[in-house]
């Protein structure tokens, strides 16, 4: 524990050593200019050290403590907590976590920081339509609590992904757990890198040394203290995330004269925009891509996600379950609605003279770091506080996912493709090196998502596009009986083939400046050192030589999960009846969904009581049409 404190002291000790570089290259911001005078505007900053603040000392206690906290909890369970031995133990928790903690733990889980950054610059750019999402979190609960659920908490599985090997076959399985695998080792490296990246623009905290320090952290107290340490530490750090967003969002209200005007000024610029009713499915946020496409979304972070799946069976009841679901949506829809607080109370700041076509900063997520630098930098500890919310954000989506994959390797790939037998007293152990391995290997990819920028988007998209198809099969499986292996595994290929194909042909068309995005309006009339040092400014989009898009790489990219999911269904529904269906007379009632479980033991009643047929039966009668087809063919033949 000694060598840990000592090491992430050491970094920020690093990281301090750095500020004067990046304030020599923040106060030389490179603006897209005409007749620059690199003087005055040096001289114009000097005069407002408001649009230049650094961390202080104070800051990085408050962002050690965080850490240190962070890490004690681990060691506390390592040490002094139950033994554990298992796998089940260490993955699991010992299946005896409290409700509250692991709501807390699983609403922290599902918000990254790229967006806790993008949020606030998604209603500073184009409005309030995402806000709009927060009914895909009501909506989603339902869904789960009474469709997937009890499935899940019936077979208790380490692995969700073993359900696809129960219900169809390992290669189901496999590719499902491979995906997983894939989706998450890609996209923790991204969201620790992009939010760090962001950072260092805007405070002077290294990039490199705030990610090592997430890394190390995590790695430290995951793999020490097992799922216990993962939702306690998920819970003080959702407390942290909550509490810096809400000092930003009051701070900025006071300042700027009362929440009534910040609301008003986004008001009357046109960003207040809840129901856009447009049904084009290109058109980036609607009412319908926002809420029914992101109802998709979130149902498969919370249906089909081995994370979220792995806290459910932390606690013992479904009952607890179910309230922690209602728990964690609260959660949620509190952290979006402050973000989108938060965003006005950045436009309200920066009306006048936007950061970005000023030249101030290089991209939208930088916005909300600027704002903590330029209005709260001189408050010692605060800026502090502010990363620490966005480190809270980060570790907790590392941690979970060292977790899961940790369990998919033990379940899925040891034991279900390996064949290896890990016998139960080692179980733990195993888990716990495998955790620190993927933690390891996240870090590592980082330095190779930094020498490859476009893959930033491509790995943020990842995930509604792999989600969509694996809540697909999980669907197919629970509410269609007659599905049989070859409909699933062929449905989920292709669907996988083209909601790849979509989304990677969206972000190329992106990258070619063939789609554009219509935001809101912004000005840079009263910059304070703009006016003094340029002439013009040179606004012009790139321009567009490669014509438009094709319509299909324009469809919003919420509406990927839900082109994944019922493709896979379709596909997987038309192959099976191609193939012979799955005869659901054979099939464990504990695999499928409790309303269609219910329905299928009322049919089957019936049936045997010589009422309507029902799904029995009709699984029964397509064996006696082949049965007649193939006697009526060998009774042709000639003898």
């Amino acid at each position: 524990m000694g060598q840990v404190v000592v090491i992430f002291l050491s970094l920020l000790v690093m990281s301090c050593s750095t500020n004067q570089q990046y304030q020599d290259i923040f106060l030389k911001p490179r603006l897209s200019t005409i007749n620059m005078n690199v003087e005055a505007e040096l001289t114009c900053l000097d005069n407002h050290p408001t649009l230049a603040n650094y961390f202080s000392w104070a800051d990085y206690v408050v962002l050690g403590a965080m850490l240190i906290i962070s890490c004690l909890i681990g060691t506390f369970y390592a040490c002094f907590s139950k033994k554990q031995q298992t796998s089940e133990d260490f993955l699991l928790g010992g299946s005896d976590m409290g409700t509250f903690p692991m709501a807390m733990s699983l609403a922290a889980s599902f918000i990254t920081a790229i967006e806790l950054l993008g949020n606030p610059a998604e209603m500073y750019e184009y409005g309030t339509q995402f806000w709009m999402i927060c009914l895909a979190f009501v909506l989603v609960v339902p869904i789960t609590s009474q469709l997937y659920l009890p499935v899940y908490m019936k077979l208790r599985l380490t692995s969700s992904y073993e359900y696809l090997n129960l219900r169809f076959n390992r290669h189901c399985r496999l590719l499902a757990s491979g995906l997983y695998m894939l989706q998450m080792i890609l996209y923790t490296s991204v969201a620790v890198y992009a939010p760090a990246l962001a950072l260092s623009h805007v405070t002077g905290l290294n990039t490199y040394v705030a990610v090592t320090l997430v890394y190390v952290v995590c790695i430290f107290y995951a793999s020490q203290g097992g799922m216990k340490a993962v939702i306690m530490t998920d819970t003080f750090q959702a407390a942290v995330l909550v509490g810096s967003l809400l000092l930003i969002v009051i701070w900025g209200a006071v300042k700027s004269g009362g929440m009534p005007i910040v609301w008003n000024d986004s008001r009357n610029t046109g960003r207040f925009e809840f129901f856009n009713m447009d049904a084009n499915p290109t058109v980036r946020h609607t009412f319908w891509s926002v809420v029914v496409g992101g109802t998709f979304y979130w149902t498969t972070m919370f249906c089909s996600n081995q994370a979220s799946v792995q806290k459910y069976l932390s606690v013992e009841s479904i009952s607890q379950v179910r309230k922690a679901l209602w728990v964690s949506s609260v959660g949620l829809i509190l952290i979006y609605t402050i973000n989108f607080l938060t965003g006005m109370v950045l436009y309200n700041a920066y009306k006048d003279c936007d950061p970005v076509r000023a030249g101030q900063i290089t991209d939208q997520d930088q916005l909300l770091p600027l704002y903590v630098m330029n209005f709260m930098g001189n408050a010692k500890g605060v800026p502090g506080f502010f990363v620490a919310g966005i480190f809270a954000a980060s570790l907790g989506t590392v941690a979970s996912a060292m977790n899961s994959l940790a369990a998919i390797t033990c379940e899925d790939v040891l034991q279900g493709l390996l064949k290896i037998d890990v016998p139960a007293s080692k179980g733990a152990v195993y888990a716990k090196w495998i955790s620190i391995f993927f933690g390891m290997l996240s870090f590592a990819l980082v330095f190779v998502v930094e020498r490859l920028g476009s893959i930033l988007q491509v790995a943020l998209s990842f995930n509604g596009m792999v989600g969509g198809v694996t809540l697909g099969l999980f669907s197919l499986g629970m509410f269609v009986p007659w599905a049989n292996a070859k409909g699933a595994m062929s449905g989920a290929i292709v669907s996988l083939i083209f909601v790849l194909w979509v989304g990677l042909g969206a972000q190329i068309s992106v990258l070619r400046g063939q789609i554009h995005l219509d935001s809101k309006p912004t000005s840079i009339d009263n910059c304070l050192c703009l006016n003094e040092t340029i002439a013009t400014i040179v606004l012009s989009a790139q321009s567009d030589e490669q014509g438009e898009a094709w319509f299909i790489y324009k469809i919003s990219y919420l509406w990927y999960s839900a082109i994944g999911c019922v493709g896979t269904m379709f596909i997987g529904i038309l192959v099976s009846y191609a193939t012979n269906f799955q005869n659901p007379a054979e099939l464990d009632p504990d695999l499928l969904s409790p309303p269609v479980r219910r329905f299928f033991s009322s049919t089957k009643t019936k049936s045997q009581s010589g009422h309507a047929l029902g799904i029995i039966n009709f699984a029964l009668e397509i064996d006696d049409e082949k049965s007649k087809i193939e006697t009526n063919g060998s009774a042709d033949k000639p003898k």
